[in-house]
């Protein structure tokens, strides 16, 4: 049986930097927590984690635990035996016992149900489970992975998340960048889907449509990305240009932009104010450099700033002018 290979499309330095820290790590059996915006493709990175490990021959087991209703999880993580509830006809065999050898991946780990999270960690330690209403413990062998779309320490500090558990999966943290942080990888991952969903056709993308496209703030990440160029592909037949684009690609709004890139300093109580103010004015000045192709003298016009203020912004602020 052959390991399925997985391509993580990327030019980008931080994910670059990112997959070469995990190769270090695969050989290992430490336990990776995936940190992420919804989308960014933290479940294909767990599947490279597993398809680059000595487990690749082994079973993957992927669940989304948002998906599933509190009620059910336990049974579908754990197992259960015949008669241990109403409607257990039969025995159930639980997605830990099914990955044994393999890797697991549980995805939205913060949605985790604060009642289960101690029969999780006892799991993880003791590396065997039972079943419900079972009572004999089945030694189980198998490397984790989760995931979590926010930062779990602030789940832990509220309460919603035991810091025993948090501290057990959290060995090796992997924080993945959203694509509006990593633009040089939109036009590869838009060939990359182009020739997956229009295999027998040559589209291209006018520079245009490519400008809009890389410029676009993506708050769906790579599966937004990915969705899109699905769609277009059906449609276009040669050139994608910008009347072919998305209503929301083609006019997004710079105060819409500011909107989603300043997320944090809107939801962030513990952010100061000079640091809500500093992380608005970053925004609003990258998004002047881009619209202005990194010409100084547009951008800082644009804000209506004299160039040399525009310069010293730029300085404190750190900003290049290739913030494509």
């Amino acid at each position: 049986m052959m390991s399925k290979s997985v391509t993580l499309i990327t030019q980008n330095e931080a994910m670059r930097s990112i997959l070469t820290n995990l190769d270090k790590t695969v050989g290992s059996d430490s336990s990776i927590l995936l940190i992420g915006e919804t989308g960014v493709g933290k479940e294909l990175v767990a599947e490279y984690i597993h398809r680059t490990s000595s487990r690749s021959m082994q079973p993957f087991v992927k669940i989304g635990l948002s998906a599933l209703p509190a009620e059910l999880l336990e049974s579908e993580l754990f197992g259960h035996e015949k008669g241990a509830f109403t409607s257990a006809s039969a025995e159930k065999k639980g997605l830990f016992e099914l990955a044994d050898t393999g890797s697991i991946f549980l995805d939205d780990i913060d949605d985790f149900p604060l009642h289960l999270q101690s029969k999780l960690l006892r799991v993880l330690e003791s590396r065997e489970l039972m079943k419900i209403g079972g009572h004999t413990s089945i030694p189980i062998d198998v490397r984790l992975i989760t995931a979590s779309k926010i930062d779990l320490k602030e789940l832990v500090e509220r309460g919603l998340f035991r810091a025993d558990l948090f501290y057990r999966i959290n060995v090796v943290p992997v924080t993945i960048p959203p694509l509006r942080d990593r633009r040089e990888d939109v036009p590869l991952l838009i060939e990359h889907y182009l020739q997956r969903f229009a295999p027998d056709k040559t589209i291209t993308v006018s520079p245009d449509a490519m400008r809009s496209l890389i410029q676009y703030h993506w708050p769906g990440n790579v599966r937004e990305l990915r969705n899109t160029i699905q769609r277009m592909s059906l449609f276009v037949t040669k050139e994608i240009d910008v009347q072919d684009l998305p209503k929301e690609i083609r006019e997004e709004n710079p105060i819409d932009y500011l909107l989603k890139a300043c997320n944090r300093c809107f939801v962030d109580g513990n952010m100061t104010f000079d640091q809500i103010t500093a992380c608005l004015e970053s925004n609003l000045i990258r998004q002047a450099i881009r619209q202005a192709e990194g010409n100084r003298t547009v951008a800082a016009k644009a804000l209506g700033m004299s160039l040399s203020t525009f310069r010293d912004k730029l300085k404190k602020y750190d900003i290049g002018l290739d913030v494509s």
